[in-house]
């Protein structure tokens, strides 16, 4: 999900709109992306900034949307377990 793309593309009007908390809390899986930073000029870290600032994620909270997207595509294991290693590094610093 890219939720400055969705508002850039006229999907919803602003970023608060985007639907980001009520799937979260609904246990969807997502992963936050960018789609097109050249065309949208937002990059990931800017998707994030958006769940914190807008939809009041916690650290937490966005560490789990980072688990996420790290568990959804298939890679090997020993990648995903130092992906989600440094996810919770992160959290703890």
């Amino acid at each position: 999900m890219c939720p400055a793309s969705n508002v850039a593309l006229g999907v919803y009007e602003k970023p608060e709109d985007v639907p980001l908390r009520t799937l979260f809390e609904a246990g969807v899986p997502m992963a936050l992306g960018a789609d097109d930073p050249l065309l949208f000029g937002s990059r990931l870290a800017a998707q994030y900034e958006i769940a914190r600032r807008h939809h009041d994620f916690s650290d937490a909270e966005l560490a789990e949307l980072a688990r996420q997207s790290v568990r959804a595509p298939r890679r090997p294991g020993h990648v995903k377990t130092k992906l989600l290693g440094g996810v919770d590094a992160w959290l703890v610093g």
